[in-house]
């Protein structure tokens, strides 16, 4: 086995996550190997920075870097002189593909796609494979980890997410602060998601979110927290003074996503969009009741966690696939985005109530 990989995580939180059982085998497999990570956002370098199965993080804004300073990125890259580059799935953009040719890696590892896929110069990788598109995210990065010679074993591993001992500390602090009584039934909620490529379609409205927390409050006596980045405070505290129950529904501000992710591990459920944070909740084990629009649950549903799907099954759904092209919907008006539009107040509820009282799917 080689000495050096270079694995690319490009592609957002969630799917560096996925990676993450694939890593697992990687190494438990080859322990002897060097594994190294770039990332482009900062959430991904905090995921992999405790990753004890990485060496090092290299760290590179491509999107906002100028293209001179970022060809000088990989020319440091390329002297390390690794001896593969990998895409984690999925990663089919030309740009990607260029950025692992650039490495002078004389393996490139990844996938070939179902959609555009020769625009996306996926020649440019030299071991291959199809991505089956019945498969989850997870089982194709495991796939990868075949290519390099590592066995499928009998049963797949989990994701995984590391803290520091200062992450957990600042949540503990942060669970004090709040007057959080430590008997307390707490839920979180993710009610953002992704924007690029328009993916602030998959969102399930606020008022609903809102609506939600109302009943957990008031039936459950819950304590119903709002996680989210920094961008998503303003929507976050939209649904908090919609909910309008003064100290039973808080923002959490965290400058940290590893943060945000200690303070997760005080809830006892979770409910969120198709997004990051519902794959740190699957990390977490958290039982998960995740809505999704437009995306394809076999793809991305929470991962060997507790978890139920809320999804409209429409003829045109689901709809949006690995390719550069930014979601979109056939119809217009009222019917646009109806897979995401038409999921009601009581059936997350009582999605809620059969994970806190039922069997989970």
């Amino acid at each position: 086995m080689s000495r050096q990989i270079l694995v690319f995580a490009l592609s957002g939180i969630g799917d560096a996550l996925m990676f993450t059982p694939a890593l697992r085998l990687l190494r438990e497999h080859f322990p002897e190997i060097a594994v190294d990570v770039v990332a482009m956002f900062p959430g991904v370098r905090e995921i992999y920075e405790r990753h004890p199965g990485v060496r090092r993080v290299h760290f590179w804004d491509f999107l906002h870097e100028p293209a001179w300073r970022s060809m000088r990125f990989l020319w440091r890259l390329r002297q390390q002189r690794y001896d593969i580059a990998l895409n984690v799935y999925p990663s089919n953009r030309w740009q990607y593909n260029v950025l692992i040719w650039l490495t002078g890696a004389p393996l490139r590892v990844g996938h070939t796609y179902a959609h555009q896929n020769i625009r996306q110069l996926n020649w440019l990788k030299n071991r291959v494979l199809r991505e089956e598109e019945q498969l989850h995210n997870v089982e194709e990065n495991i796939r990868l980890v075949q290519l390099l010679g590592v066995p499928l074993p009998v049963e797949l591993p989990p994701l995984e997410l590391f803290f520091h001992a200062e992450d957990l500390r600042a949540a503990e602090q942060w669970v004090r602060q709040q007057g959080i009584p430590e008997t307390a039934y707490c839920v979180g909620f993710h009610a953002g998601s992704a924007t690029f490529k328009n993916h602030i379609r998959r969102r399930w409205a606020p008022e609903r979110f809102a609506a939600l927390a109302q009943q957990l409050i008031r039936k459950w006596d819950a304590w119903v927290l709002l996680f989210g980045s920094g961008a998503e405070q303003e929507l976050n505290e939209r649904i908090r003074t919609a909910v309008n129950i003064p100290g039973r529904c808080i923002v959490v501000r965290s400058p940290a996503l590893m943060v945000s992710a200690a303070i997760m591990r005080r809830c006892q459920l979770f409910v969120s969009n198709d997004s990051a944070l519902m794959h740190v909740a699957a990390a977490l084990q958290l039982p998960t009741v995740a809505i999704f629009a437009y995306t394809n649950p076999i793809y991305v549903r929470p991962w060997r966690a507790p978890h139920i799907i809320v999804r409209r099954n429409l003829p045109c759904s689901p709809c949006f696939y690995y390719s550069p092209r930014p979601a979109r919907c056939r119809w217009r008006g009222e019917s646009a985005f109806a897979c995401i539009r038409q999921i009601t107040v009581d059936e997350v509820w009582a999605a809620c109530e059969q994970l806190r009282y039922g069997q989970s799917g």
